[in-house]
């Protein structure tokens, strides 16, 4: 049995108790709390030696850790700001914080106006609990999520102008969604293939963390076997093909915003891997987010054109969903959303 953090409650991020939808008319820009202990592991990661930290404050929030504004003075005399990620979660943490700057590292790579420049992850020099950071570059985070014409062109151009270092689908580490491990150390021709390791990584985690319902486990089998394949394979066949794509992972309204700065979209907080580029607006069928706002899916495909078999759009990106639908389920274990999304929209006919 695998074991589990906790966020504090059963609410998740844009979720009421007992899973219910809650969406305010906006999300509130974060703001700096109290000052911040900064480990002196941090100290000496900064990217420019000599570089003296001025003030730390509490800046935002995360669900499974903590996040601060660092305000330093580089040996210039000139001032810059650094963002800073501590994550107390022992091993999780670990493959949390390594993944999420391997993830910001291959993107602002690709896309550096789109994605924040990590510098550095390492462990804090206390020994419990385990604790380790993230250091990156500061953004301000303004509107959230951003502006779906400028945001959508973005994403599309990080989705059109990767390349994938092998030209296979995968990623060369793993990576997490939140807490959650994600199948991604591995290189797969097939996309099919691979997202069905991935399915079926999250229904076996999913199991452990909400227990077997037979009910569920029909559709997921069902799902496995029958579906993914039907639906996946023919991306691949009959002459038609896709790229493998850099893409976010866990593209939500709170990992997106603008930059107060600067007017940019950008985005934060990633899980990557090389996919279909479809697979990243899965989740946003899911009408907890904003992005569910039809404009973000109308403006992406004008910047990247839907694959072949083009009718079956609607149906990939509902196989997509479900993904990230079951990581919500394991996240939020005592919400309704399993019986709600699991069962009622995936439920096929005869099981009825």
């Amino acid at each position: 049995m695998s074991t589990y953090p906790e966020n504090g409650s059963k609410d998740g991020p844009e979720l009421g108790r007992a899973g219910q939808e809650r969406l305010e008319s906006t999300i509130a820009p974060p703001q700096l709390g109290s000052d911040f202990t900064v480990d002196p592991t941090v100290l000496t990661s900064f990217p420019i030696p000599g570089t003296e930290l001025v003030a730390a404050f509490n800046y935002g929030m995360s669900l499974w850790g903590r996040t601060a504004k660092l305000v330093c003075l580089l040996p210039t005399g000139e001032r810059v700001n650094y963002f800073l990620k501590v994550t107390a979660l022992g091993e999780v943490g670990k493959a949390m914080t390594v993944g999420e700057f391997e993830s910001l590292k291959e993107m602002h790579a690709t896309s550096p106006i789109f994605v924040p420049k990590p510098f550095a992850w390492g462990r804090y020099s206390i020994t419990e609990p385990e604790t380790h950071f993230l250091l990156a570059e500061f953004r301000n985070v303004g509107e959230q999520p951003p502006d779906p014409i400028k945001f959508t062109a973005r994403l599309a151009e990080l989705h059109r102008i990767s390349k994938s270092p092998t030209g296979k689908f995968g990623f060369h580490t793993t990576t997490c969604h939140a807490f959650l491990t994600q199948i991604t150390d591995c290189w797969e021709d097939s996309w099919s293939r691979l997202f069905q390791r991935q399915l079926l990584h999250m229904v076996t985690l999913d199991q452990e963390r909400n227990g077997m319902w037979d009910e569920f486990k029909a559709v997921c089998d069902l799902t496995l076997e029958k579906v993914v394949p039907r639906l996946l394979e023919p991306l691949q066949s009959e002459g038609r093909n896709i790229k493998p794509c850099l893409i976010h992972g866990d593209l939500w309204d709170e990992n997106t915003a603008t930059d107060m700065d600067t007017g940019e979209p950008f985005v934060f907080d990633a899980g990557s891997m090389y996919a279909h580029n479809e697979y990243e607006i899965g989740n946003w069928r899911a009408p907890r987010h904003r992005l569910s706002n039809k404009s973000y899916i109308r403006n992406y495909k004008r910047n990247f054109p839907v694959s072949e078999p083009e009718e079956e759009w609607d149906a990939r990106n509902l196989l997509y969903s479900f993904r990230y639908d079951l990581a919500t389920f394991i996240h939020y274990p005592g919400s309704n959303l399993r019986q709600r999304y699991g069962i009622e929209r995936f439920r096929p006919k005869h099981l009825s």
